[in-house]
């Protein structure tokens, strides 16, 4: 096991740059994911960490090392990709030893390795077997087992579940967790997917356009966002914004609304609310027409049309459907207030 602590890191091919002068620590034996839309330069990040970019400029260390120009397979870390690029004529445990077998390793000791790997990941009564013979999923951790078997001091998970469809997601999401809790292994995890964040890691560290926006716990992310952007990315369905403009009692809506916050400032702002803390009555501050109403089984959430702007609502138990005039109760204070900047007031 071992701290991940990046400095002053940037990533530059040519003149466009995708990592911008970023600093982050991630703690040993933790479970950090980075997180972020296409483009934003976490799976850049990771490779850097791994050793498969180069950096332009600054330091990166794992444990007490600079390992900033140590060859990637001198860094003390295992990489699972997004594609499992298993050996077809190989067999899983042939698979998970590969790297044991290039080392020269006894095939008693490879066997051995590979048992109890297997063991770890459930694959013990596939071992025998060709990946054309397994389940995506079954696939998946003979790809980590390739990694677990290397006994790295880090984890690094380019989108790992990206290739699996949504019941093997989950299923997936559950043997990762119980994988580090047993282990106790730095895990660093690159994802766009926000649920696979939110249920696996105990650091998200959420990047736009090669900046940390914030780093913190998944329950900070959501209930304490520092910006518009990570409020607006964290969180599924998304949080409505409401523009304004400010007032020492609170906000004033562009209809003329006045909604009384505990905290505001001078100018235009934004009013963010999650879809739950809203409550849907006859009559409210905010009023619109119901377009759509999706039924999720244990909830469900309404897509209402406002003067504000189109916004969703969880209306469980609220009996109503598309087409219905509604009035929105907001609980002011579970709001979020943002300032012209984009930053958290």
């Amino acid at each position: 096991m071992a701290q991940v602590e990046l400095s002053n890191i940037s990533k530059r091919y040519g003149a466009v740059e995708v990592i911008r002068d970023l600093g982050l620590t991630i703690k040993d034996g933790s479970f950090c994911a980075l997180l972020g839309p296409s483009g934003c330069g976490k799976s850049t990040m990771l490779r850097m960490i791994a050793g498969l970019e180069a950096v332009t400029g600054g330091t990166i260390k794992i444990g007490d090392t600079d390992v900033t120009h140590t060859a990637p397979k001198s860094r003390g870390v295992a990489m699972v990709f997004q594609s499992y690029a298993l050996y077809p004529h190989l067999t899983v445990a042939e698979n998970i030893t590969f790297s044991m077998s290039l080392a020269g390793a006894p095939k008693a000791a490879q066997r051995a390795a590979a048992e109890k790997v297997g063991k770890l990941l459930q694959l013990d009564q596939l071992l025998d077997r060709r990946p054309a013979a397994l389940s995506g999923g079954q696939r998946q951790r003979v790809a980590i087992g390739r990694a677990l078997v290397r006994d790295p001091k880090v984890f690094l998970f380019d989108e790992p579940l990206s290739n699996l469809d949504a019941l093997l997601r989950v299923q997936m999401r559950l043997e990762l967790a119980r994988l580090h809790a047993d282990l106790k292994t730095t895990m660093i995890y690159v994802t766009h997917d926000q649920v696979e964040a939110m249920t696996l890691a105990d650091q998200i560290v959420v990047l736009d356009k090669g900046k940390i926006a914030q780093a913190g716990s998944p329950w900070e992310l959501y209930n304490q966002p520092a910006n518009r952007f990570v409020a607006g990315f964290i969180g599924s369905p998304g949080m409505n914004f409401l523009a304004g403009q400010g007032t020492a009692k609170g906000i004033t809506l562009r209809d003329g609304t006045e909604l009384a916050l505990t905290r505001s400032a001078p100018g235009p702002v934004e009013l963010g609310l999650r879809p739950e803390h809203f409550t849907i009555a006859t009559d409210g501050p905010i009023r619109g027409r119901a377009s759509v109403v999706e039924y999720l089984g244990n909830t469900s959430y309404a897509y209402i049309d406002t003067d504000h702007g189109p916004m969703v609502v969880e209306a469980d138990g609220a009996g109503i459907k598309a087409g219905d005039q509604v009035g929105l109760v907001p609980d002011l204070s579970k709001a979020h207030l943002f300032d012209a900047s984009g930053a958290a007031v």
